[in-house]
């Protein structure tokens, strides 16, 4: 994880579109593996973002309530 990120930080810095979309994709990857492991989903992920953010437009259904 700590590999992935720190490479998808590093395309991100030299504004590389096509590597950073790749490493976000392995960091995606990589991430969806761990939540599985620890018996976590992204609709857990959603959530605590919602929680964490209420009122700021974050919302399943795209609306800025």
């Amino acid at each position: 994880m700590g590999e992935e990120a720190v490479e998808t930080a590093l395309a991100a810095v030299s504004q590389d579109k096509p590597e950073t979309l790749s490493e976000a994709a392995d960091l995606v990857y990589h991430l969806t593996v761990l939540l599985h492991h620890q018996g976590l989903a992204w609709e857990d992920v959603i959530a605590k973002l919602q929680e964490r953010h209420q009122g700021i437009g974050l919302h399943p259904e795209g609306s800025n309530k």
